[in-house]
């Protein structure tokens, strides 16, 4: 039953998903899992920019990889919040 199982991997949030994003003028890629991806759009569209902006910001105060800078400031967010 592929069609199945491909519309089971299409609805799972711990799919890992590459995009291409631009930070500090740079074109790169960013692996998160579809769980990421979606908070990362929800808290973009309450602060009314772009996931590119987003992500820049992450990247400035990030030390480490900037896929786990993210998934850690969308943590810390989602804690602050309550």
């Amino acid at each position: 039953m592929m069609g199945e199982h491909q519309s089971q991997h299409a609805t799972d949030p711990a799919r890992l998903v590459k995009r291409s994003v631009v930070v500090a003028g740079h074109r790169t890629s960013v692996s998160l899992e579809d769980a990421f991806w979606a908070e990362l759009r929800r808290v973009a569209a309450i602060r009314r920019c772009s996931i590119n902006a987003l992500i820049a910001e992450i990247d400035e105060g990030r030390s480490g990889n900037l896929s786990s800078a993210i998934r850690v400031f969308l943590l810390l967010n989602r804690v602050q919040q309550g």
